[in-house]
């Protein structure tokens, strides 16, 4: 579909001008949804592979993005948890893409965009 490939191109482009991945993004904001959550759980969550979940877990780490830290329960897990920092960089995410959003729908007035939205809804919806 056209419009999605161009949606996905100017997501790209907002959170590589950010120095950030949609990988990165969706780590940050599930931790921030859900909370503290070993690897193989923000996986499933996000829907990204194990190995990429480790490498970009391995790269937020090293931005004090988030923490790994032994799971209590079962000390061959680890727990990765959401820093302040992180926080803030979500925060800073978060407004990029609301401003590509904008930039997107830019052709839709202020109703278009809700029946928009409101299809879209139920399309997710109803296939959920």
């Amino acid at each position: 579909n056209g419009a999605a490939l161009i949606a996905n191109r100017i997501v790209d482009q907002a959170l590589a001008q950010a120095g950030a991945r949609r990988y990165h993004y969706a780590l940050l904001a599930t931790l921030e949804e859900y909370g503290p959550a070993s690897q193989a759980a923000l996986g499933r969550r996000t829907g990204i592979d194990r190995s990429d979940v480790v490498a970009a877990v391995n790269e937020l780490a090293a931005q004090g993005l988030l923490e790994r830290a032994p799971d209590p329960d079962d000390r061959r897990r680890n727990i990765i948890t959401i820093t302040p920092a992180g926080r803030k960089r979500l925060a800073d995410l978060d407004r990029l893409l609301a401003a590509a959003q904008d930039a997107y729908l830019a052709p839709l007035s202020p109703a278009d965009r809700r029946t928009l939205t409101d299809l879209l809804t139920r399309l997710v919806e109803h296939h959920a």
